[in-house]
């Protein structure tokens, strides 16, 4: 049986996005435990709200992270 969790910041992926994660994870999980895991691989996505998350001491906010994913964000 296995668990993976993935915390995001709330609002920085879409359902679309989520479903493929979801899809993705349990693919990657089941090329190392074989297919007779899938029933008992669970996937599970929690959000966290903008602000409420920090990086070395940088808060992450929902905008913070959408300039990372298009290149906009300082190094």
């Amino acid at each position: 049986m296995a668990l993976i969790q993935v915390t995001v910041v709330e609002e920085v992926l879409t359902l679309e996005q989520k479903r493929r994660v979801i899809e993705k994870l349990t693919d990657a999980m089941l090329q190392i435990t074989g297919e007779a895991m899938r029933g008992v691989t669970w996937v599970t996505i929690q959000d966290v709200r903008s602000g409420e998350w920090g990086i070395g001491g940088q808060v992450l906010t929902t905008e913070s992270v959408a300039a990372l994913e298009v290149g906009k964000a300082e190094a």
